[in-house]
């Protein structure tokens, strides 16, 4: 941590940053108001995992190929938190908020109407350039907060933000069990635009903190991952236990449209429930950062996810062990993920969207190589290939928070 002090000392004399402005006390309406935007706005890269096998049949393509529009999602989702989320360190968020809710809501109805594969691949793309919006709500929400409650208040929002990701899956399989795909995204479309009207009313106005130029904002996420050991070992953490969460998520379509399950997109849906329950240890995860501290709670939910690979390896092919598989899977990723954040925020005040940033975007390369990897896995080895895979990634989550920077290993990674 020596790093992060001497950086915390001398934050003030940066040419280019200046302390947050003082904010209006952080309201419980205004967290739920967060809370919601979140959910509704991530579940735009997630409607289309139990819509896969019929977008296939759709355009005629393969399990494999048709896994590439929720890799390409992953991936805008990526390069949206790289290249739009610092920007909430720099200028005013509410507006760069509305922006890319607008533009979201244009992608989405692209997709409702994409004539081929190749634009749907395309509009995917920038649905997920588009809907990066949560990693502003979230350190937004983190500075209002106090540091007594930062890790509860960053709780309440995620649960949001999770709920959504479990619940679009649910959302979707229905919608497009009964109605078609396309009603789904034109859905989706529809709802982001209400959500610009609500917003433009009821979010205030949340000013950076940031006096530089685009090119040093840019410049400076180098900075500061080079800088803050602690900020790399959550940034590999969270790529590595996201990488497991979408290994699973990517294949569960293709694992109960056949045997032993035979279930249709509607069923497949109603799984992200299960997976709700999960989202629901958010607060308490949050909580128990305040608490316990993050490492612990860090370590906690990476044992979760490894007990939940192992039986969903072993138990997988029964609904109840696939049942319990899934809430383990979850709560692990979410106290894990909590924890993260909690860490990382609590290390420059004045660069939290910059932090979040790239934790996220490792988070998401995690992600984007989960589903990648994981399709792949499923096309070669099915259900044990999947659960083997999942499993790799947890157990280097494991060992990257137990050894990266704190002790010497054969490849150099101590700090």
């Amino acid at each position: 941590m020596k790093n992060e002090v001497v950086i915390t000392q001398n934050r003030t004399q940066h040419p280019t940053s200046v302390l947050p402005q003082t904010q209006a006390p952080l309201t419980s309406g205004l967290v739920w108001l967060m809370a919601i935007t979140c959910g509704l706005v991530v579940a735009n890269i997630y409607y289309n995992q139990p819509l896969l096998v019929e977008i296939g049949r759709t355009f005629q393509v393969s399990d494999s190929r048709v896994s590439l529009v929720a890799t390409i999602t992953q991936v805008g989702y990526t390069l949206g938190l790289l290249f739009a989320v610092p920007l909430g360190d720099k200028v005013e968020r509410k507006g760069l908020i509305l922006l890319l809710l607008l533009c979201a809501a244009a992608c989405l109805g692209g997709a409702a109407l994409a004539p081929s594969f190749a634009v749907l691949v395309a509009a995917s793309l920038l649905i997920g350039i588009f809907s990066a919006v949560p990693q502003l709500l979230v350190p937004m929400a983190a500075s209002l907060a106090t540091d007594a409650e930062r890790g509860k208040v960053v709780g309440k929002v995620m649960s949001g933000l999770l709920i959504g990701i479990l619940l679009s899956r649910t959302l979707s399989g229905y919608v497009g069990a009964h109605f078609g795909w396309r009603t789904m995204f034109g859905g989706g479309s529809l709802m982001m635009l209400g959500l610009v009207a609500v917003l433009a009313l009821r979010l205030p106005r949340n000013q950076p903190s940031f006096r530089g130029t685009y090119g040093s904002l840019m410049k400076s996420l180098l900075t500061l991952t080079q800088e803050l050991p602690t900020l790399r070992r959550s940034s590999l953490v969270g790529a590595c236990m996201f990488g497991g969460l979408t290994v699973f998520w990517t294949t569960l379509v293709f694992f109960l449209e056949g045997a032993p399950y035979f279930y249709k997109s509607d069923v497949v849906g109603f799984f992200g429930v299960v997976g709700a329950c999960g989202a629901l240890a958010a607060p308490l995860a949050g909580k128990l950062a305040d608490k316990r501290g993050s490492d612990y709670a860090l370590s906690m939910g990476i044992l979760l996810a490894l007990g939940a690979y192992l039986l969903l390896g072993v138990s997988g092919v029964y609904l109840a062990g696939l049942v319990l598989g899934i809430i383990l899977l979850d709560v692990g990723q979410q106290v894990t993920h909590i924890s993260n954040q909690s860490r990382i925020f609590s290390l420059l005040p004045e660069a939290r969207s910059r932090l979040n940033t790239v934790y996220m975007t490792s988070s998401f390369i995690g992600g984007s190589l989960g589903s990648l990897v994981g399709g792949l896995a499923w096309a070669h080895w099915q259900w044990p290939g999947v659960c083997a895979t999942g499993l790799l990634f947890v157990a280097a989550a494991f060992l990257l928070n137990r050894f990266y920077g704190r002790a010497k290993l054969p490849w150099h990674v101590a700090e």
